[in-house]
């Protein structure tokens, strides 16, 4: 199952985001919420933990960084990866809302994701799941800024090594009848093959025909001489922050994994299509990742047999 990853590396995720708000005009995804989410004070200790050098990724300015200054050299390793995927899903979900008017949205390792207050639709019934300990510092935050948690807001507390996704789900109120929109964002990275094929499982036994998984994947690639350099590099950071990182799946095996629990790949961006569609024509630098990979799956009543899929 999932494991809890809301430690350094999503609050330098969070921190990205929150800086391509405020300070970009062409904007991959704007998550305006996430400098308040942060608060000033964590934004500037995430600030001085990369100006420090502690993050180990500024020890030498990556060769196709136009930066050279720390805070802009991290920003430019790290940004496309959330950035994207965060405007993918969008993406996915107005499609989905559109299908569906009213249901729900699973938030896998929620960590400090802006979408219940980004939301206005009622009709949308939200679920955060994460760490007790890290949904405590959110709902903190969130008593710190007088924001409001509207009724169709739920936490799910879930310690994942202890405790089991679908059944605490149900116990807050999820309705397996009603069609549901998964975000599995930031977590294949740290899980193996066997892991991520238990998530899926959880969510195949409480998931309504129609539902939807977002995800975003690295592919199967060793380490070596031949791996592109921020490649390497980001994989190194987060291993020394102590979240080292799996060498990533095959579409075949997600395919596999999705097609044994009644799910069908509807749509999968590849590196190029993600350049395509969310980077094209920037005149920043930042481009889509060489290695990653984003899906979405939808769950079906009865077992596909293999099949080609949307793939750009």
């Amino acid at each position: 199952m999932i494991e809890n990853h809301e430690s350094i590396t999503a609050k330098l995720c969070s921190f990205v985001r929150a800086h391509h708000s405020i300070h970009e005009r062409n904007k991959i995804f704007d998550d305006y919420l996430a400098f308040d989410l942060m608060g000033s004070n964590e934004y500037a200790n995430i600030r001085k933990f990369i100006e420090s050098g502690k993050c180990g990724m500024c020890e030498s300015c990556i060769s196709q960084c136009p930066y050279h200054d720390k805070i802009s050299q991290t920003v430019h390793l790290l940004a496309p990866i959330p950035l994207s995927r965060e405007a993918f899903t969008l993406d996915i979900f107005n499609a989905f809302i559109q299908k569906n008017p009213r249901c729900q949205y699973v938030i896998c390792g929620a960590g400090m994701d802006s979408f219940l207050f980004r939301n206005d639709n009622p009709n949308i019934t939200i679920f955060e799941v994460d760490h007790p300990d890290t949904q405590k510092y959110k709902q903190h935050r969130i008593a710190e800024l007088g924001w409001i948690i509207q009724k169709n807001i739920n936490f799910v507390p879930v310690d994942f090594s202890r405790d089991d996704m679908a059944t605490k789900l149900l116990e807050t109120g999820y309705d397996p009848n009603l069609p549901t929109f998964f975000t599995i964002l930031g977590v294949t990275y740290y899980l193996s093959l066997k892991s991520f094929a238990n998530t899926i499982e959880r969510i195949d036994s409480i998931s309504a025909t129609g539902s939807t998984i977002v995800l975003d994947y690295p592919e199967d690639t060793p380490f070596n001489a031949s791996t592109p350099e921020r490649v390497r590099r980001l994989a190194q950071m987060t291993a020394r922050l102590g979240e080292r990182m799996t060498q990533g799946f095959s579409l075949e095996e997600m395919r596999d994994v999705f097609e044994h629990h009644h799910c069908k790949i509807t749509k999968h961006l590849s590196p190029q299509a993600i350049q395509n569609s969310y980077f094209k024509d920037r005149q920043d630098g930042l481009t889509a990742y060489e290695n990653i990979h984003f899906i979405c799956a939808e769950k079906h009543s009865h077992y596909y047999a293999k099949q080609s899929i949307f793939t750009i």
